[in-house]
């Protein structure tokens, strides 16, 4: 599902996106109505496949962001997008939190905004992993929110998981930055967790609570709906003796859990990781019918094999390309020349594709040009949506869908 937006007049709003790597978080904001003006990414073989996808009209810097100064940005950006490496936050990572080599890279997100001054865009958002919440006994995202306040943003913080959407779980959090927020809506919401309740209460934080539309329940399901559905003598599936090495690498409560499924008169599909159990690595299937939260080796998990069985049969094989852009919300995505490897690594470090609307409430005065002066709040959905929100405006939206 998607949704466009038609903007009453002037040009598209334009958008900063930090950390680009291969461009999902571009594929949602332009469904947005956004046109993104300039990227960076510090790895070369996202790049090569960012120019694959998109081409090469977009200020792309390729290199470390420490060589990013303000005065390199467009002046006229409605929206700083960062979805800022999450090594040291996440839990398969090392835990060395914002002042760790990867993660720490977000304070020159902030240093960046800071040397723009009054031409900083009215949004900010960061997108990382929920463990920033957790990082050092929530040390971590206190700093990053007083930051942001140092600036003048005021802070919404969500926690979304693309499993309300897809069959992929992946929970992530945002950081969504207003320098004009919206009136605060009390109202519970299931992107606004209880453990997320706490930022709000610190009488030394800037925050609000931005209104945020209902989402659907959790999928339990899909997975098996969207895999690719390759044929038996397909060059993909394991060989026997590798099949039978993954077979006896299974604990028996995992062993029974696929006899379960291979007895049933149907094919259906699972994904499995490799895990160290005891010192010895093991198989595990997962018992839902959702893919596990795509991730790269350097974040500290291995890639995703596919499990097809039922009808008396089993057969594994390691996740493909189209698999993982699929469960990333852009199944049409242009890979280029890239290797598989390189595919699995840039869509396994990157954001889910967000599918935007864009709401007012009363015409602004700056609604015919390129900068909004919005609140903010994001979601990820079938794609994923992100709403801005702007004080005492009609809402004016107009959705279209399609598969």
């Amino acid at each position: 599902m998607t949704a466009a937006i038609r903007l009453i007049s002037g040009k598209s709003p334009t958008a900063l996106e930090f950390f680009a790597g291969i461009g999902l978080a571009r594929a949602g904001l332009e469904q947005a109505g956004f046109s993104v003006a300039w990227a960076n990414d510090y790895e070369a073989k996202k790049h090569q496949l960012y120019r694959s996808q998109y081409g090469t009209d977009t200020d792309y810097h390729v290199g470390d962001i420490a060589d990013v100064t303000g005065s390199d940005l467009p002046t006229d950006a409605a929206i700083a997008w960062a979805s800022s490496p999450c090594t040291d936050l996440s839990l398969a990572g090392n835990r060395g939190g914002l002042d760790g080599k990867q993660s720490g890279t977000f304070w020159h997100f902030m240093r960046i905004l800071e040397e723009m001054g009054e031409s900083r865009p009215p949004v900010a958002v960061l997108e990382n992993v929920t463990g920033l919440a957790s990082s050092h006994s929530g040390d971590d995202l206190t700093a990053a929110i007083r930051a942001f306040n140092s600036l003048g943003y005021s802070i919404d913080a969500l926690s979304i998981d693309a499993r309300h959407f897809i069959p992929q779980s992946r929970p992530r959090m945002f950081l969504v930055g207003a320098l004009n927020p919206p009136e605060s809506d009390d109202a519970p919401s299931d992107l606004r967790p209880e453990w997320l309740e706490w930022i709000h209460s610190d009488p030394t934080l800037t925050t609000h609570r931005a209104p945020l539309p209902v989402v659907p329940p959790l999928l339990t399901e899909g997975f098996t709906t969207v895999a690719d559905q390759l044929p038996d003598d397909d060059p993909h599936w394991w060989n026997t003796q590798r099949t039978a090495a993954f077979l006896g690498s299974l604990s028996p409560v995992q062993a029974a859990r696929l006899d379960s499924l291979r007895t049933l008169n149907q094919v259906s599909y699972r994904t499995a990781y490799r895990r160290t159990r005891q010192g010895k690595p093991v198989w595990e299937i997962r018992p839902d019918d959702i893919a596990g939260c795509l991730r790269t080796a350097r974040g500290g998990s291995s890639r995703q094999a596919v499990v097809r069985t039922g009808k008396g049969e089993v057969a594994v094989r390691w996740m493909t390309p189209h698999e993982y852009a699929t469960l990333m919300g852009i199944p049409d995505y242009n890979f280029g020349d890239a290797t598989d490897n390189q595919i699995r690594f840039g869509f396994g470090d990157a954001v889910r594709r967000p599918c935007c609307c864009l709401a007012r409430r009363e015409l602004p005065h700056a609604l015919g040009s390129s900068r909004i002066q919005p609140g903010f709040l994001v979601a990820e959905s079938s794609c994923s949506w992100l709403v801005l929100e702007s004080p005492r405006t009609v809402h004016r939206i107009q959705k279209s869908s399609h598969r």
